[in-house]
């Protein structure tokens, strides 16, 4: 994170944490291996963890490409003034690299643990990753579709996977790592991991995910409508409304 930090100062960019965040992941799971038990189960999670991380890495970089430094980052560059650097070091990079710290438990733990056979829990929370990968890989795909249009400029995207949830992506996300940490339960005390999953939901739901991106539209017309009928995270069947006339 401070090599990250150092580059971001050159380019000018905080945003490029983005780009470090699933990187990040990479590096430490095939670290653990390497330095720990190579286990089947290893293995595994590594490689969820790569496909993951690697796909998340390419689209960010694609989509902050030739485009101006993130709205939040761009922000905080102003708000914080002479501190910024200060700032950017401790409150976006360490901090992030200790989020990421807390929410790779699961796959240290499978690493330096002795394995044991495969079994049901490994194959449930590989479903569950399966799921939450179709998520967030089409809802990210979706969205950029539908952004790449010169037709949709300035509309909200209400179509595929985000007629059923307003972050389709987010919640494919946090699911992701429901799916490792039920792999990691296959161990005895892998329970103890459960701060991994945790610390994603809480982000997500509470902090840096879903809250800004909601506070960014707050207000418009076309979004609030959108709140009433659309699940904020889990999928669900879109709901009907009455508006102020009485009209469905």
């Amino acid at each position: 994170m401070t090599g990250w930090f150092i580059l971001s100062v050159v380019k000018k960019r905080n945003d490029i944490v983005d780009i470090a965040w699933g990187l990040g992941f990479v590096l430490i799971s095939w670290s653990g291996l390497y330095f720990a038990n190579t286990s089947l189960r290893g293995l595994l999670v590594n490689l969820l963890v790569t496909i993951w991380g690697m796909r998340l890495t390419w689209h960010i970089y694609k989509r902050n490409l030739k485009k101006h430094e993130d709205y939040r980052y761009a922000a905080w560059r102003k708000e914080w003034g002479k501190w910024f650097f200060a700032r950017s070091y401790f409150q976006v990079y360490l901090l992030q690299g200790l989020f990421l710290y807390l929410i790779i438990q699961p796959v240290n733990f499978i690493h330096y643990r002795v394995s044991i056979s495969l079994g049901i829990f490994d194959l449930i929370g590989l479903l569950v990753w399966i799921i939450g990968f179709y998520f967030e890989s089409i809802g990210d795909l979706q969205l950029k579709t539908f952004i790449s249009n010169p037709a949709n400029k300035g509309k909200l995207m209400k179509t595929g996977l985000w007629r059923y949830s307003r972050h389709p992506n987010y919640f494919g996300e946090v699911t992701q790592w429901w799916g490792i940490f039920i792999i990691a339960s296959s161990i005895p005390l892998g329970y103890i991991t459960i701060i991994g999953p945790m610390t994603i939901t809480v982000l997500i739901l509470f902090v840096s995910g879903v809250p800004l991106l909601e506070k960014k539209y707050a207000g418009r017309k076309d979004f609030e409508e959108y709140k009433k009928k659309t699940s904020v995270f889990f999928p669900l069947p879109p709901k009907r409304y009455e508006d102020k006339d009485g009209h469905r």
